[in-house]
């Protein structure tokens, strides 16, 4: 199958792959592994020798010089200033812990085109743990709908991605979307801080989720919100008096454009900003696409955080370093003297 090319509305920055893969085409691709794999692949051969590339492991602290020690990691420079020898720590950053959170609840079933919202979120998520498992961080998925589904803590072992891939594979299922349990439980179960990534298209009252998410919050991880529509659903589109089906309530309501359309743009715009205050009162990254954008630029949003944690981690064992640097030196003056 030949997938196409297509230029895309950029969000962020020129680290973006120059071409981007046709969604439309990619979604015609049946194996959910192979579509994941092509987005990585071809997401990483755009980056070329972007600023993400570098050493993975940073500097964490000193320690005193022992027999039988690696002779590479002494810092000579300290040294010449101590007159003691001392090796230097490191600690993998990039070990991350990642919780994914799909919502596979009827809503997502809607869909314009060729395909639907979950069928699209499914192929983001997948993605993103593609991603994940090829840079050996820990990755797990909960699946909601009315109800939890289906739930894998985070793992890099080599059958963890095969457990993801086949949870994202399940088709929509529930009616109501009640995010608020699975924040909760996730709250609950994650020990570890880590990087909770809730994809859904929240069509649920904003303050349904505001103490979950400040909960999590409280407790240390980072959250990134994935929200997800049909193009169809930014506007409305009914032209004519219709009976439309409401696909969580599974009742048809009788819609009159007339009437109906600046009410769902008001009341779709209030929505919208009140998800997005709410997200930056609290320190949440909110993330907005429909389902005819390139995957590639959810996978950009996630490298881009990634990439600010490390450099965030970078800055904070630099400042301990100059530290321990100083204390160093003020302890050998003091000694000579």
């Amino acid at each position: 199958m030949n997938v196409g090319f297509s230029k895309s509305r950029d969000n962020a920055s020129d680290l973006n792959p120059p071409a981007k893969l046709d969604p439309q085409a990619l979604m015609r691709i049946k194996n959910l592994t192979l579509r994941a794999k092509l987005v990585v692949e071809g997401f990483y051969h755009g980056l070329h020798r972007s600023p993400f590339h570098g050493n993975a492991i940073e500097f964490r602290e000193y320690r005193p010089y022992t027999n039988g020690d690696d002779l590479r990691n002494l810092d000579w420079k300290l040294f010449a200033r101590s007159d003691r020898y001392y090796i230097k720590k490191f600690e993998d950053e990039t070990n991350l812990h990642c919780m994914l959170i799909q919502d596979q609840s009827r809503s997502m079933a809607y869909g314009s085109l060729d395909y639907n919202k979950s069928e699209y979120t499914s192929t983001v998520l997948a993605t993103l743990a593609y991603h994940l498992h090829g840079q050996r961080d820990s990755v797990g998925l909960l699946t909601f709908d009315d109800h939890l589904k289906d739930y894998h803590p985070p793992r890099r072992t080599h059958g963890q991605l095969r457990r993801l891939m086949a949870s994202l594979s399940h088709s929509p299922s529930g009616r109501d979307t009640d995010i608020q349990r699975p924040l909760e439980e996730i709250a609950a179960l994650a020990k570890r801080r880590g990087l909770v990534l809730l994809a859904s298209d929240f069509l649920t009252p904003v303050e349904n989720l505001t103490s979950s998410l400040a909960f999590l919050r409280a407790r240390g991880h980072q959250v990134l919100l994935i929200r997800i529509l049909d193009p169809a659903e930014l506007r409305f589109s009914i032209d004519a008096p219709s009976m439309i089906f409401d696909m969580e309530t599974q009742r048809e309501v009788y819609v009159d454009p007339a009437i109906a359309r600046e009410d769902y743009e008001r009341a779709f715009q209030q929505h919208r900003t009140s998800l997005k205050s709410t997200c930056q009162q609290m320190g949440i990254d909110l993330f907005e696409m429909t389902t005819d954008q390139p995957i590639e630029d959810a996978l950009h949003q996630l490298v881009t955080l990634q990439h600010h944690r490390q450099s965030s981690a970078s800055r904070s064992n630099q400042a301990e370093r100059s530290s321990s640097n100083k204390a160093e030196t003020s302890h050998a003056d003091g000694g000579k003297a």
